[in-house]
């Protein structure tokens, strides 16, 4: 899946997003440090363990680069930035039954605004999988030859197979 570039200086306006989710119930913010295992775990459960340790570095950042959505006390939705690279937006996720409201797009308005006044000029959106949404969202654009582009070579479960090529037992704490 290919990256795309964002031009931060030139991002749509996302406050009627942000009013409307908000007369809806939905609280578009940065994320709190206190939140971090419950953002985590969530992310982990609910997507992958990839996202979920992504996740953990946005939450090491300061100031902290995970915005979250939350509907009457619940998580519905997530994004993070400067997670895997510098400069990257992503990854990003929504709850399946809570998608097709905008809250995708407000988490990404949110996370692209809080990059640019950080002092970015751009942000690369990695591994993109609905390009469609992003260029229609935020004008992004695909970048050509991308694709692994940074993740050529990350590792897989496989990795960390014992010597006959078997995945490794975890080993309890002596």
């Amino acid at each position: 899946m290919p990256d795309m570039l964002v031009k931060l200086y030139a991002l749509p306006d996302g406050a009627d997003d942000f009013a409307r989710l908000r007369r809806e119930g939905v609280d578009v913010r940065r994320a709190l440090a206190p939140e971090k295992h419950l953002v985590v775990a969530w992310v982990r459960r609910r997507f992958s363990e990839y996202w979920a340790s992504e996740c953990e570095v946005a939450f090491a950042r300061a100031p902290l680069s995970c915005v979250v959505a939350v509907s009457q006390s619940r998580l519905v939705g997530f994004a993070c930035y400067d997670a895997t690279m510098k400069g990257f937006f992503g990854p990003t996720g929504v709850l399946p039954s809570e998608r097709g409201r905008g809250i995708g797009r407000a988490l990404l308005i949110a996370a692209l605004e809080a990059m640019r006044a950080e002092g970015y000029g751009y942000a690369i959106i990695g591994g993109v999988g609905p390009a469609e949404f992003y260029q229609k969202a935020v004008g992004a654009t695909l970048i050509e030859g991308s694709s692994p582009g940074i993740y050529r070579g990350m590792l897989r479960p496989a990795a960390i197979a014992d010597d006959e090529g078997q995945p490794a037992e975890p080993s309890e704490p002596e």
